[in-house]
């Protein structure tokens, strides 16, 4: 039975065909069937993996025969803590929530892609099929809370990997995170580009009333074809937008997030985008410049070449025009924001753009004042002598 062949390249190599078998990898149409409504094109190796391996046709052209259709697998996880914390000067928040590692929306330019190289898988596909659950999150959120010295801030849920993928609907991990923050009365936002966040609406809109609750919905483009391209499984662009109409109807403030900017894919939608979003009940908006840190940086390069070959020249010397250079700078304050004119273009149309529809206002601040500390009952009071 013909199999599959495996070739194995140096380190250094382990991202890029080498031209010598660049016919080999033209067959790879069987692969990129397998993983139809996915966002990555590749499984590539990750950085710490000494090498990598590429599937390649033995000739027999039965590779769509012998590769199953891809998957995605949930490994529960068990955390160490709850809340993460960051000293990041140009993010807004200083702790998340995260319920998932991996996320099955499959945006290909998610920033959180290069974390599952620490569990040694692929940022590709592997981060889009195995997800990791995080079981038992409430219960460690709740022992957090209630140290002596916490002190109240908000808390993000989903700022690395979408709170409400899929898994989200059968697992209700961030469901039980939202009932105790919501039963102590903590701040917290919500980022997300999912509308299975309406699901939790009993809980969201008591909170928006004290003040305690914002949510930011992503909306990166209004054309479902571009969209699901770049987000093969998340929310519809209509849907997306129902979404902002029925928080905000529902009393809670949303901000919308047309992130990333994306030069010559997205970057023309930049008005529209803004003018939805405000007439569906959206208060204030913010943006991100694409940012292509380690894997995604080929990764992103390997999609454009499938979708959008005639403008990946195009698109990646835009990037690298604002990018000093370089594929990214990691720098805070250019990071999310890059450098030169057409940085500098960008930024100001978006400003432009948010002053005509209303969207100019700050950030929300929410309170702090009302939470409470969980308690455990059979600690703090004394026992029954009968």
């Amino acid at each position: 039975m013909p199999q599959r062949q495996k070739r194995h390249f140096p380190k250094a190599d382990r991202h890029r065909i080498p031209e010598e078998h660049a016919e080999d990898y033209a067959g790879w149409g069987a692969l990129r069937t397998r993983a139809r409504g996915r966002g990555a094109v590749s499984n590539a190796a990750g950085r710490y993996e000494s090498h990598g391996a590429l599937p390649i046709d033995d000739g027999w052209q039965t590779l769509e025969d012998v590769l199953p259709r891809l998957q995605t697998e949930i490994i529960p996880e068990t955390p160490r803590k709850a809340i993460t914390y960051n000293t990041s000067p140009d993010i807004s928040f200083d702790r998340t929530i995260n319920p998932y590692r991996g996320c099955e929306h499959g945006c290909i330019y998610c920033y959180a892609r290069p974390n599952h190289a620490y569990s040694g898988m692929s940022a590709g596909i592997d981060f889009e099929t195995r997800i990791f659950a995080k079981r038992g999150l409430a219960a460690l959120l709740e022992r957090e809370l209630s140290k002596p010295r916490y002190r109240p801030r908000t808390v993000v849920i989903g700022g690395d990997t979408d709170a409400y993928q899929p898994a989200e609907k059968d697992r209700r991990i961030t469901r039980d995170v939202l009932e105790t923050l919501s039963r102590t009365n903590h701040p917290l936002g919500i980022v997300t580009k999912s509308a299975l966040v309406l699901r939790d609406l009993d809980i969201l809109e008591p909170m928006a009333k004290k003040g305690l609750v914002r949510v930011a919905v992503s909306l990166t483009s209004l054309d479902p074809q571009l969209s699901r391209k770049l987000e093969p499984r998340a929310a519809a662009p209509h849907r997306r937008l129902d979404t902002i109409r029925a928080l905000s109807a529902a009393g809670v403030p949303v901000t919308v997030m047309t992130a990333p900017i994306i030069p010559a894919i997205n970057d023309m939608e930049i008005e529209a985008l803004l003018t939805e979003a405000s007439n569906a009940g959206a208060i204030t908006a913010g943006y991100v410049l694409l940012r292509l840190p380690h894997e995604i940086a080929y990764l992103f390069e390997e999609w454009l070449e499938h979708h959008f070959a005639d403008r990946k020249s195009k698109v990646m010397k835009l990037m690298r025009d604002m990018r000093d250079g370089a594929d990214y700078q990691s720098e805070w304050g250019v990071r999310q924001r890059g450098t030169g004119p057409y940085a500098k273009l960008i930024a100001q149309r978006f400003r432009n753009a948010c002053r005509r529809v209303g969207l100019e206002r700050p950030g929300l601040s929410l309170r702090t004042d009302l939470f409470t500390p969980p308690t455990d009952d059979t600690d703090s009071c004394q026992m029954d002598l009968f």
